[in-house]
């Protein structure tokens, strides 16, 4: 109870021009227990200091649709330096934005200060370049301008786990009701203040089950080259979410439908109009999905890796075609694909060096002679691997009877190894030439044997 009444008096305190609209609990049913330890923890911690403290954000809206949220956000009016020094484990970090991440053992919570609107202009603490995208924005502000300064109405809701409310500023409960993605304020602005927009959009309209509004859609189309003007390491991190969000290949979908695909994946837009490429890349996609579904662990590399494959496939043979020899030019085929494809998402090293395993293991599936399918077995990418050379079978580029060949060998006991080794014959041997002493000849019979003359 004293908990829920200073909440009241310190997140009221904060307002002095119009207020939101506020839904109590019995109206949206989101009792404090759904919120995490360490979220929890924050927001109570703020409210003793007399400070205003709100989960906001995503997790507001996934707890209303009925879904649980990965992490949760808290939003303050606090400075990031009043945060850390609330919190010993705790660090100001960002640039564009400061932020402060609180630790509580395994589970970290991201507390930012409201942020000023217009009116709040300060030209040392906001800056943009001539496109109009904001490069630093540290203006504090109240409640109500922050909630302005949110993208979409859905992500500018705000909970109160002390009184068990939320507060809504642009009807966003409204839109969730109607499953509408609706934009704050104009889209177009918004867009160019923070191009990364456009493709948030669509995740969430994929992940989430929301249609964009008419008015939020329209400008996408005509500004996607901004997403050339954002730092790599950003648009991967929003490509990620987006392919691990459980929606990948509706997201894909709506990437296409809304023109945001060309330059983020090069030429994918291309290998989308091929059946052959299409199918394999919304059927890796798929089986991400449902891996995510099944809550299993899934690889960044391994979807890049589907995703970039027919480029690599592509440029392997156009090198092959001027001569260079097979497992150089493959080599070389990757390192293309992966240099054009660095200019548009900073994909992180580990995630390449595993993407090149990947792909350098698929030639030697076929080579079942020997000790060749031993030392496959034993690479430490084996199982990425044969799951991408099943991808591959079931599109139709590859006989499915290799695939089946290796599902069996992988499980079975030496002695039917060895049978299965037997059935492909034995390994092709090597012609050697034979060194002989200075002065000697020799040139085979016609039974193949060497007789020296003389």
């Amino acid at each position: 109870m004293i908990a829920r009444f200073l909440g009241k008096v310190f997140s009221g305190r904060i307002f002095k021009g119009s207020r939101p609209k506020i839904f109590p609990f019995r109206s949206h049913g989101i009792a404090r227990d759904r919120i995490s330890p360490c979220a929890l923890k924050v927001t109570e911690t703020l409210q003793r200091r007399e400070f205003a403290a709100f989960v906001v954000g995503g997790a507001v809206r996934d707890l209303m649709l009925g879904r649980e949220p990965k992490d949760f956000d808290v939003a303050t009016n606090a400075t990031p330096e009043q945060v850390r020094q609330l919190f010993r484990r705790s660090r100001i970090i960002g640039r564009r934005f400061r932020l402060v991440h609180v630790m509580c053992g395994p589970e970290m919570v991201e507390v930012s200060t409201f942020r000023g609107g217009e009116a709040a202009e300060d030209a040392g603490a906001r800056a943009s370049d001539e496109h109009g995208r904001i490069l630093r924005d540290n203006v504090f502000g109240t409640q109500e301008q922050d909630a302005t300064r949110r993208d979409f109405t859905v992500n500018a809701l705000f909970y109160d786990p002390a009184s068990q409310e939320v507060w809504d500023y642009h009807d966003g409960v409204a839109d969730l009701k109607k499953r509408r993605l609706r934009m704050i304020g104009s889209a177009e602005q918004r867009y160019r203040e923070d191009p990364v927009r456009m493709l948030r959009a669509v995740r969430l309209a994929a992940s989430r089950d929301l249609e964009i509004e008419p008015q939020t859609r329209r400008p996408i189309r005509s500004l996607a080259d901004l997403l050339h003007n954002v730092p790599p390491s950003r648009v991967f991190d929003e490509m990620l979410k987006l392919l691990l969000s459980g929606n990948a290949a509706a997201a894909v979908t709506r990437l296409r439908k809304e023109g945001l695909h060309y330059g983020l994946l090069p030429l994918l837009d291309v290998i989308l109009e091929q059946p052959l490429g299409e199918r394999f890349v919304m059927l890796a996609l798929k089986s991400t999905d449902e891996r995510i579904r099944a809550d299993k662990p899934v690889s960044p590399a391994f979807l890049f890796a589907s995703l970039l494959w027919h480029q690599v496939l592509a440029a392997w043979k156009s090198i092959e075609a001027e001569g260079v020899p097979m497992a150089p030019a493959l080599y070389q085929a990757m390192d293309r694909v992966l240099k054009v494809q660095a200019e548009k998402l900073a994909i992180p090293r580990r995630f390449g060096a595993d993407m090149k395993e990947i792909w350098a293991l698929q030639p030697r599936f076929p080579q079942r002679a020997g000790r060749r399918p031993y030392r496959v077995l034993e690479h430490p990418r084996f199982r990425a691997a044969y799951d991408f050379l099943m991808l591959r079978c079931e599109s139709g580029e590859v006989d499915r009877e290799l695939g089946e060949w290796w599902t069996r060998f992988q499980d079975a006991d030496e002695k039917s190894r060895q049978q299965m080794l037997a059935q492909e014959g034995p390994p092709r041997k090597r012609r050697r030439r034979r060194r002989h002493r200075s002065g000697a000849t020799s040139a085979p019979d016609a039974g193949g044997m060497q007789k020296a003359d003389g």
